[in-house]
C-alpha cells in the first residue's frame, strides 16, 4: 500500500513538474512573441516617420514660395513677400491661386512708389497689395476659362485682401481688371505647386485701399 502511495506521489510530482515546465515555456514564447511584435511596431513607426519626413520635404520643395524663389522672373515678388512677412504663408499648407507679377511687371510701377511700399512702416499696405494678387483655392487655367465663360466673359473674384478682381478672356488670353480699372494679362499659366498654382501676370494690380 505504501509503495502504491509512493508511486502515485512521484507521478503527481512529475505531472506538476511537467506542467510548470510547460507554463514557463509558454511564458517564454509569449515574451518572445511580444518582443518580436515590438520590433515590428518600431520598424513600422520608423518607416512611417521617414515617409512623413520625405513627404514634408517634397511638399516644402514645391510650395508657391519655394517655386517663386527658384525662378529669377519672380525675384522682386519674393523680396516683397519677405518684406511683408508673407513668404512663410505661401510655404504652408493650403490652396492658393497666385496671380504673380513678374520682375518686368514690378518695373512698370514707379520707383518712388515701390521704394515707399518696401519701407517697414508700410508693411500693412504692402501686405494688402500682395494679398490682392491671391485667391483662395486652386484655379488652374481651364477652371478660370470655364468660370469666365459661365459668367458671360466677366467673372468677379474676391481676393485674400478682400476686394474683387474681374477676369475676362480676349483672343485666347485671360485679362484681369483691378479695382482701379487697370488691366493686366496672364502671360504664363499653371505653374503647379504643392499648395496651389501660380499664373504670371504682366502688371501689378492695385486695390482701392
Amino acid at each position: 500500500m505504501k509503495i502504491k502511495m509512493l508511486i502515485m506521489s512521484v507521478a503527481v510530482a512529475s505531472m506538476l513538474f511537467v506542467s510548470c515546465d510547460d507554463s514557463k515555456k509558454k511564458e517564454a514564447e509569449l515574451e518572445k512573441a511580444k518582443m518580436e511584435q515590438a520590433k515590428l511596431d518600431d520598424a513600422a513607426k520608423m518607416k512611417a516617420e521617414e515617409e512623413a519626413k520625405m513627404a514634408k520635404m517634397e511638399f516644402e520643395k514645391n510650395t508657391i514660395a519655394s517655386i517663386a524663389m527658384g525662378n529669377d522672373n519672380f525675384s522682386t515678388l519674393v523680396t516683397a513677400l519677405k518684406q511683408a512677412d508673407l513668404a512663410q504663408t505661401f510655404m504652408s499648407e493650403g490652396e492658393y491661386t497666385v496671380f504673380a507679377p513678374t520682375n518686368d511687371a514690378f518695373a512698370k510701377v514707379p520707383k518712388a512708389t515701390m521704394d515707399n511700399l518696401m519701407k517697414p512702416e508700410n508693411k500693412a499696405t504692402l501686405q494688402n497689395l500682395l494679398k490682392y494678387h491671391v485667391v483662395a483655392g486652386k484655379w488652374m487655367a481651364a477652371d478660370v476659362l470655364k468660370a469666365i465663360s459661365d459668367n458671360k466673359n466677366k467673372y468677379n473674384v474676391t481676393t485674400l485682401q478682400g476686394e474683387n478682381i474681374v477676369l475676362s478672356a480676349k483672343d485666347g488670353k485671360v485679362m484681369i481688371k483691378d479695382a482701379k480699372g487697370n488691366t493686366s494679362t496672364i502671360t504664363m499659366t499653371d505653374v503647379n505647386a504643392s499648395n496651389g498654382v501660380i499664373h504670371a501676370i504682366d502688371k501689378v494690380m492695385m486695390p482701392k485701399k
